[in-house]
């Protein structure tokens, strides 16, 4: 750290250093008497990431909350810029780092759509796709539900869904080679087909998670403390969801279904049965921290049912063949004709987007924007955050569920 000279330390007031080691969106001399500035953050676990909030309070009240960002750009856009179609997909999976299989195959759909191959690719790469993402989605959930539970202060919760977690790593990583960013899924196809005996031991899982999601519910959702820390705490009205653009769990806990594996049933989706779960207020106000917390848990079921689909279709219609080729559609060089191109998908925190534009002539974009769900999500905090007390902002954070990757880019 740079050393000032003995005159100009004796000239700056200590609050003036302050501002500069860590600068604060809201003047000192603004405060009211009783208020006073908190930091929360950056290096802080229920922040979930190098986040920072800078908090105004007025004893155990919160009076304004204001995220501060940028401990984790990665510049994922520029980088973009500056490499091919194929050479971009490995940074998806850097961005929202806990589902990675969802943003491959957000990317490699944009893609291919540009290129004119989307209707080419066979039924059974789209069924593996819909198949390891929804593994993808429900590995993330856990993460979310577990370490909501440490938020709130309830330990085994964190232990038994990391347990239940690491068989759906070991499957992920059997097929891919990687337990956590895959790059599996290519514009044009797959890495490489599921390896024999993948589909036998997919249902094993299935038959063994869906029991333990129900000592889950046992064990934390219905649990009268977790409830009374959760149930109208940080009621999320529709309307207020909709004008932040909020998408995902954190949306349609305040009552509306929406969906895009639904609503635009993308890859196989239109073909598959599911249901969108949505908050209700059971326990208490629709759209509060248990009902975020209530549609991921059902989301799991869903997410089973859909993988139940995906492996009869694999196993009786879209069996493996020797003939079959996953990286037949490929292409060594993607260079789409001239085009700007919007492509959006359902991952675990809502709707992920990439906004291209194409020249025609290089096999790079000219611009690749991305629209993560977690910056929107986040972007409603300080509107839940007015008037609650502090403990209550960490059960907040952590049931909006976001992934700091992601945020930053």
């Amino acid at each position: 750290m740079p050393q000032l000279p003995n005159s100009e330390k004796n000239e700056i007031p200590y609050q003036e250093l302050l501002q500069r080691a860590a600068p604060n969106k809201t003047r000192l001399e603004d405060l009211k008497t009783e208020e006073m500035i908190l930091n929360i953050g950056p290096q802080h676990p229920s922040t979930h990431g190098v986040l920072r909030l800078e908090v105004v309070t007025d004893g155990e009240l919160i009076v304004e909350v204001i995220p501060h960002l940028g401990y984790l750009h990665r510049c994922f856009e520029k980088h973009a810029e500056a490499l091919s179609y194929p050479q971009i997909l490995p940074y998806t999976d850097r961005m929202d780092y806990l589902s990675s299989m969802n943003n491959n195959m957000a990317f490699a759909m944009g893609v291919e759509k540009m290129m004119g191959i989307d209707e080419q690719i066979p039924p059974r790469v789209e069924y593996i796709r819909v198949l390891v993402a929804e593994l993808n989605r429900i590995a993330s959930h856990m993460i979310a539900l577990g370490t909501y539970g440490l938020d709130i202060g309830a330990f085994t919760p964190f232990l038994w869904t990391f347990r239940d977690r690491e068989h759906i790593m070991n499957l992920l990583e059997w097929v891919s080679g990687s337990r956590m960013l895959y790059n599996y899924i290519w514009i044009g196809g797959l890495f490489y087909d599921l390896p024999v005996g993948f589909e036998e031991r997919c249902r094993e899982f299935v038959n063994y998670f869906r029991p333990k999601m129900d000592e889950l519910n046992r064990l934390i959702t219905h649990n009268e403390i977790f409830v009374k820390r959760t149930a109208n705490v940080g009621t999320l009205p529709l309307d207020v969801a909709v004008n932040f653009a909020c998408s995902g769990p954190v949306l349609r806990a305040s009552g509306l279904k929406w969906d895009l594996r639904r609503v635009d049933g993308y890859s196989v989706y239109d073909e598959l049965e599911f249901d969108i779960p949505i908050g209700k207020g059971e326990v208490g106000s629709v759209g509060d921290c248990w009902d975020r917390f209530k549609v991921r848990v059902d989301e799991v079921e869903e997410s089973l049912k859909i993988i139940e689909q995906c492996l009869d279709k694999l196993q009786k219609k879209y069996k493996r063949s020797p003939d079959f080729d996953p990286r037949a559609l490929c292409p060594p060089k993607a260079r789409p004709k001239a085009q700007e191109y919007y492509v959006r998908a359902e991952n675990p925190r809502g709707e992920l987007g990439f906004y291209f534009i194409a020249d025609g002539k290089s096999d790079r974009p000219f611009r690749c924007k991305s629209r993560g769900p977690s910056f929107c999500n986040l972007s409603v905090l300080p509107e839940l955050s007015r008037g609650i007390l502090i403990a209550d902002l960490v059960a907040i954070i952590g049931s909006i569920d976001i992934v700091l990757g992601e945020v930053d880019r």
